[in-house]
């Protein structure tokens, strides 16, 4: 018999960062290190050329959101060795890897009785159950449910209980078990972002990378697709590439360097040839026409992951 612990392993800070090694973390990083995490102070201090060493220096690997569950493979001093388990990749069949402070993980009862809270905004105010702030958490971010009413939903976080707006949040009897929508709701979420600047491993409204968008949208809406954009592109429905009339709302469009076979970017396709991305280091989340730009020549896929209204799964 398989033995399930009564407790999980979860981020306790509004936004965490999962880094490649211990030693991938800078100097400059320490308000992105701490719990409570400050994140904007972060941003704020870095120069382009930090920023684009998260990526170029292989720093960053993804990011999770408040209350998301981990495994533990194991302690190196402040530093866990960690599995997103949320988060589909290649890199580990049992989700994403790579490193995070321990001071940003908590242990947590396993609930899940009256089902989970999904937050809708793109950010939402906890509150204690006297009505003080508590946190700011991101678009997605998902916690049990403990009870509602009409105004609030009382939820279990690493903080105990709080309150959230109950128009901030869906309500879902489990973590993989939200209402999938159609590609329309996924580009509505998207629009929310625009001008948000590109962070390389970003999954939150602070700065998102190109999958990092993708995936975001489609968990808005029902969807746990792969973390990564490579492996985006192998999974979902195959869609001919070649006949955009074929393209729905929605859909996902890869692209490769040409004469190259490895994805290295990924949008959201939006209908009239045009899709919304997140490009890259220095620039902001934007829609594009496709027509007269390199990705025409660049597009090496397209796959299809949201449903139709009423489709059944």
């Amino acid at each position: 018999m398989l033995f399930q612990s009564s407790t999980t392993w979860v981020c306790s800070v509004a936004v965490a960062t999962v880094w490649t090694s211990p030693e991938s973390a800078r100097e400059q990083d320490a308000p992105g290190l701490e719990n409570p995490v400050r994140f904007t102070k972060w941003l704020e201090a870095m120069k382009y050329e930090d920023l684009l060493d998260l990526c170029d220096g292989n720093r960053v690997q993804t990011q999770i959101l408040y209350g998301e569950h981990v495994l533990i493979e194991g302690i190196d001093g402040d530093w866990a060795k960690i599995i997103c388990t949320w988060q589909p990749s290649k890199k580990d069949g049992r989700g994403y890897p790579g490193w995070i402070p321990v001071a940003q993980l908590k242990e947590m009862e396993r609930i899940s009785d009256f089902g989970f809270a999904k937050v809708t905004v793109p950010k939402a105010q906890l509150w204690t159950k006297d009505l003080k702030p508590l946190l700011v958490v991101p678009f997605n971010t998902i916690l049990p449910v403990i009870d509602n009413n009409e105004q609030f939903t009382l939820v279990s976080t690493p903080h105990g209980e709080a309150l959230i707006s109950s128009e901030e949040i869906e309500h879902g009897p489990g973590i993989e078990a939200f209402i999938e929508r159609s590609g329309d709701y996924v580009v509505s979420s998207a629009m929310q972002f625009l001008e948000l600047p590109y962070f390389w491993g970003g999954m939150s409204p602070y700065g998102y990378d190109c999958s990092g968008f993708s995936y975001n949208m489609f968990k808005g809406h029902g969807y746990f697709i792969p973390r990564d954009a490579d492996d985006q592109a192998r999974n979902g429905e195959e869609v001919d590439m070649a006949d955009m009339s074929q393209w729905e709302i929605g859909d996902l469009l890869f692209f490769a360097n040409v004469g190259s076979s490895n994805v290295r970017h990924v949008g959201i396709y939006i209908g009239n040839g045009q899709m919304i991305h997140s490009p890259s280091t220095g620039q902001h989340i934007e829609v594009i026409e496709l027509e007269g730009t390199k990705f025409v020549n660049e597009l090496c896929a397209v796959r299809r992951y949201a449903r139709v209204e009423g489709e059944a799964s």
